[in-house]
Parts: C-alpha cells; sequence; structure tokens
C-alpha cells in the first residue's frame, strides 16, 4: 500500500537521497553485496596470477594439475560472489524504486489541481516509469559496479606494474587517448538523457489526453487527423532517442580501438623486452591476461558514468516534482484545528476575487479575473442556488470553498472562520464535493462509495443510498454488485454516474454539501428524487448547488445570481423574479430553451417541446 507523504514541507528535505533510503533497513543486505563484490573482484585479479604460477610449472615440467583446479575454483568462487552480489543490488534497488515510486505518487496526489495540470498527466506518469528505471541505473553502477571497478582497474595496473612497469604506461597511454573521447561523448549523454525524459513525457501527455477523448474523436472522424499528431510526437521521441543512441555507440568502439592500440602496443613492446631479458615469459603471459582482463572494468567505468549522468539526470527530475509545494504545506504553520462558530452562515464570501494566473501553482502571462470584488453568503442550513450565464464563476466559487483554489484578493470563509485556516483534512471532511464530470475512480462499486470514510460503511448503508438515488436496481444488476470495477469493461451510463456520485455524498456526514450542476443529466423522474434527497439534506446542512434548471432553482432558498465574477444581486427565486431584471431575462431564456414556464412556482419540469432536450441550456 502506498504510504503518505508525511515528509517536512521544506524541498529540500524531501529530496531524493539514494544513500540513505538504500541503508534504511538494508544495512546487512548492501554489506553482504559489497562483501561478496569484493570477493568476485579479488578472485578476478588472482586468477591471472595463478595461471602465471601454470606456466611457470610447464617450464619446470612439474605438475600443473593443482594451479589449474586451484584457478577453475577461485574462477567458480568468483562468478558466484559476483552473482550473489548482482542479486542483492538488485533487490535493494527495487525496493529502493518501490519506495520512491510510493512517495512521487502520495506526493503528486497530494498536489493542488492547477499544479497537476501545469506538469500534465502523461509528465507525471513518466516519473513512476521511465525516469524511476533510470535512476535504478544509480543503484546497480553508482552504488557498487562503478566503484568496484575502478578499484579492479587499480589493482590490476598496480600489479601489472610489479610485472613490468613500462608496459603499463603503453598501456594507460592507449586508453588515455579513448578515455578523452569518451569523456567528451558522456557530457552530451546527460543533456540528451533530460530531452528524452522530456519527449517521453510530452507523448504520454498527448496519448492519455487522446485515449481521454477518444469518443469525440470518433465522433468527428478524427482518428487519422489525431494518430498524425502522435505521430509527430513519437517522431519527436524517435529523433531525440537516436540522438542518444549514437552517442552510446561511440563508447563501445572508441574502447575497443583502445584496447586494440594497447594491445598491439604492448605485444611489440613486450616481445622487444623479453628478447633483450628484461622480462619473462610467465610474466608476460600474466601481464596479457590481467590487459584483456582489463577492458571489461575499464568499459564498465566508460559505460558506467554513462548510465550514472543518466539516472542523475531522472534525479534531477524527481527532485524538482518532489520540491513543488503540497496543498497540506502551508497547514504546517497553522495553529489548532478551528470549531465551527455558532451563528455565522456556512459560507461567506468577502470582496473575493480570483484569476487562474495568480492561483497557486499556475505561472506565465497575466489572465483576465475570473472573479471580481465576489461577495455572498450562504446560511447553515437550506439550499442555496448559484445562477449565473456560462463563464459567470460559479464552479470557481465552489472551487474556492473546498481549497482547490485560493483566492487572489479578498477572504472565503467556512463555518465562521478563513477557509485558510481550516487544516485540509479537516475543512474536507466537513465539505463534501461532487463536481461536474461526476468523477468516479477506476475502482468497484463499493469503493466509490466508502471514498473517504476512516470506517467505511456497511453494505446496508450503502444499499440505503444507492435506493435513495434510484441506483439499487442498477448496481444489483452488475456482474458482481458492489464489487464490480468500474471504468473498464463495466461501466455506467453518465446519469448513473451522477446519481453514484450523489450517493457517495448522500453517506458523507459533511455540513456542507457542493453541487456543481447536479442534474444535468437526469431526466424527470430521476430529478424529481434528487429534489427529495436535497430536500432532506438541506433540512440539517447547506447545501451549495450551481444550478441551471428552474426547478432547481425555484425550490431554493436561497438564491445567488453572479454575472463577470461578481455579485448581481441574491434573495429567493420570486423576489429576484420581482426585482432584477437581469435573473428575470436569465429564468425567461432558459425557460425558453428548456420548454419550462417560468411563472410556474410547481415541482417537475414541463415536457420539453419537439426537438427541444429538457435542461439542456448551461449555465
Amino acid at each position: 500500500m502506498a504510504r503518505r507523504d508525511t515528509a517536512s514541507p521544506d524541498p529540500a528535505a524531501r529530496a531524493v537521497r539514494i544513500g540513505a533510503d538504500i541503508l534504511r533497513g538494508n544495512r546487512l543486505q548492501l554489506a553482504a553485496a559489497l562483501l561478496l563484490a569484493l570477493a568476485s573482484t579479488a578472485g578476478t585479479l588472482g586468477v591471472p596470477l595463478i595461471m602465471k604460477d601454470v606456466i611457470d610449472s610447464f617450464a619446470r615440467d612439474g605438475s600443473i594439475t593443482a594451479p589449474v583446479l586451484e584457478m577453475a575454483g577461485v574462477a567458480l568462487a568468483a562468478a558466484l560472489a559476483s552473482a550473489g552480489s548482482g542479486y542483492l543490488l538488485a533487490r535493494l534497488g527495487e525496493f529502493m524504486l518501490l519506495r520512491l515510486r510510493q512517495r512521487v505518487m502520495a506526493h503528486t496526489l497530494a498536489l493542488p489541481l492547477s499544479t497537476v495540470r501545469t506538469q500534465g498527466a502523461g509528465n507525471l506518469v513518466a516519473r513512476v516509469t521511465s525516469d524511476a528505471l533510470l535512476l535504478r541505473a544509480v543503484i546497480d553502477v553508482g552504488l557498487v559496479q562503478l566503484p568496484l571497478a575502478v578499484l579492479t582497474v587499480v589493482s590490476t595496473l598496480i600489479i601489472m606494474a610489479v610485472l613490468d612497469w613500462v608496459l603499463v604506461l603503453v598501456a594507460m597511454a592507449a586508453f588515455a587517448v579513448a578515455g578523452a573521447a569518451i569523456g567528451f561523448v558522456i557530457v552530451r549523454v546527460k543533456r540528451n538523457v533530460v530531452d528524452q525524459q522530456e519527449a517521453i513525457g510530452g507523448l504520454a501527455q498527448r496519448f492519455t489526453a487522446h485515449l481521454a477523448a477518444l469518443a469525440t474523436i470518433k465522433a468527428y472522424r478524427s482518428e487519422e487527423r489525431a494518430a498524425e499528431r502522435l505521430g509527430d510526437d513519437a517522431a519527436q521521441l524517435t529523433g531525440t532517442s537516436l540522438t542518444g543512441a549514437r552517442l552510446q555507440s561511440l563508447i563501445g568502439p572508441v574502447m575497443g580501438l583502445g584496447q586494440q592500440i594497447a594491445l598491439v602496443s604492448v605485444i611489440i613492446g613486450g616481445g622487444a623486452r623479453m628478447a633483450h631479458g628484461q622480462l619473462t615469459t610467465a610474466d608476460f603471459a600474466a601481464f596479457l591476461l590481467y590487459l584483456l582482463q582489463l577492458v571489461t572494468p575499464v568499459t564498465m567505468v566508460a559505460t558506467g558514468i554513462g548510465r550514472l549522468q543518466a539516472g542523475l539526470a531522472a534525479k534531477a527530475r524527481f527532485n524538482g516534482l518532489l520540491a513543488l509545494p503540497r496543498e497540506s504545506d502551508e497547514d504546517s504553520a497553522a495553529g489548532g484545528c478551528p470549531e465551527p462558530l455558532p451563528g455565522h452562515p456556512a459560507v461567506a464570501f468577502h470582496q473575493v476575487g480570483f484569476s487562474y494566473a495568480g492561483s497557486a501553482g499556475v505561472t506565465g502571462p497575466s489572465a483576465a479575473p475570473v472573479l471580481t470584488s465576489l461577495s455572498f453568503t450562504a446560511p447553515r442550513t437550506g439550499l442555496t442556488a448559484l445562477v449565473g450565464p456560462s463563464g459567470a464563476g460559479k464552479s470557481t466559487a465552489l472551487a474556492l470553498i473546498d481549497r482547490f483554489a485560493t483566492a487572489s484578493t479578498g477572504r472565503v470563509e467556512v463555518l465562521g472562520h478563513d477557509v485558510l485556516a481550516w487544516p485540509l483534512p479537516e475543512l474536507r471532511r466537513r465539505v463534501t464535493y461532487v463536481d461536474q464530470q461526476f468523477t468516479l475512480l477506476e475502482g468497484t462499486v463499493r469503493e466509490n462509495l466508502q471514498l473517504g470514510h476512516h470506517r467505511p460503511p456497511a453494505d446496508e448503508e450503502l444499499i440505503v443510498a444507492l435506493d435513495s438515488v434510484g441506483l439499487r436496481e442498477d448496481v444489483e444488476a452488475l456482474p458482481e454488485g458492489l464489487d464490480t470495477v468500474l471504468g473498464r469493461e463495466n461501466d455506467l451510463s453518465g446519469g448513473q454516474r451522477q446519481r453514484l456520485a450523489l450517493a457517495r455524498a448522500l453517506l458523507t456526514d459533511a455540513e456542507i454539501v457542493l453541487l456543481d450542476e447536479p442534474t444535468s443529466q437526469l431526466d424527470s423522474i430521476n430529478e424529481l428524487r434528487f429534489r427529495h434527497i436535497v430536500e432532506e439534506m438541506s433540512a440539517t446542512r447547506a447545501v451549495v448547488v450551481v444550478a441551471h434548471r428552474l426547478s432547481t432553482v425555484r425550490h431554493a432558498d436561497h438564491v445567488v445570481m453572479l454575472s463577470g465574477g461578481t455579485l448581481v444581486d441574491a434573495a429567493t427565486h420570486p423576489e429576484l423574479m420581482a426585482r432584477c431584471v437581469a435573473y428575470r431575462e436569465l429564468v425567461t431564456t432558459q425557460a425558453l430553451e428548456s420548454g419550462e414556464d417560468p411563472a410556474d412556482p410547481s415541482g417537475p419540469p414541463a415536457a420539453a417541446p419537439s426537438g427541444a432536450a429538457a435542461g439542456s441550456a448551461s449555465p
């Protein structure tokens, strides 16, 4: 189960620290991996020396059985130690990635909505997929393999220097030329990795958005055009990846060329030194074997540095994400949890202004304000309807109440306290919200209904809530009832999803219920049921609804009309009809579109005339 990111609000405290995370509860495993790796390195270094004894035995016409068996045993032990070390490192790496993915996913879910939208879903998904795999290289290579490769190179060179220091200088000169060329390539590898990861995130974001809008794409016969746009993004990623592939492909050949130059130089130099009696045949054979073995750790150092650079680039991307402030960070300095103040309205807006360019997590050029000096109140009980033309700021007002966004100016009060004075978990325990999309999780019906409950409601309570919204029979008809997973092969219609979201709101004990256009996909029968539910809820708590159907507005205890992000007037429906020209025009327009009678204070809306869809007008 993913753990919540309980780290300090300080971005530096949330940064990825690979060493500390690896050591957390894994010291013995890491020590065992290091010891096995050292044993493997020691065995690898010992084999050429044993081979020297074999050659000496040949020269003395002695038995080679003992040194050959010894060499085979050392080589086998080194291989087994290497395999054991590799497995332990892989295990450490996988569990470190598990903890990192848990942290990143928990942190991402705690970010403000505006920040998540700015980052893009595809780019965020790339963090826990491709970026995580790149970071794995820091563990595999940087933690043990690269240091041991360096140790092996140094130890090998020391032993080779003991055998013949002149030939060591010859070999090092050849490898130095190759090393300079590889260093030039590695600098560019890191830059390319960042470009690749950004391209992967962009492609994932675009593809995710297209899948979400697939029905619309099909309806407008735009599959080919959408595929072309996705193909362009994929081609850009391919171009960036090919640049990286070209860079990576240079490392092996350059290193191989260095090896060949070194080998030829050593053979020529060694032959000359043996001819002058300065080097024995056994020492020269051991030297050549060490030179051949040296290629592997030197190549590991060269390629390992490239992989390490890629992993460090991924680490920087992780740290950039983890440094983004979470919604709850501003609560860290808050005092205790406030209690609702008697006699105060459920919601009060005081000269509130808001623009998305000035909201938390959003950067860029200034934008026109969505709300301007907006002031209104919603009583502790009863139904308050927010009405107005499209773009009036109704949904934004709901978002400010639940702190999905923060007011740029003015003050929003909830239950008598500034909304910022409430710790987020406590605020959202007291406020429940049903959005325009009636969003459901990809999970079972039961999981969707129990969302947000520390003590999940019993099945009997779930059935009662479903029955209240007329959804019980529909759920029972699903293949596994409450345990049916929604979102893939089994899903609900728009109206059913809406009623399930309402049932979820019914199951909460929140004192304030926010409903954003809750009747937009309900037929007249289910709308009557909805009105009955709202009447029951509003008898004991505040219900604030963004409404466009006149039947909802007529039955509201309090109607707040917005236009252009500010208050036009607020009163009951009859009072506004009598005194507010703008409200009367809005009602008349919507009545004509929906087939309702603006003067009829009765319950359900009239049947829509032929060719008109009841309730089709948007607010």
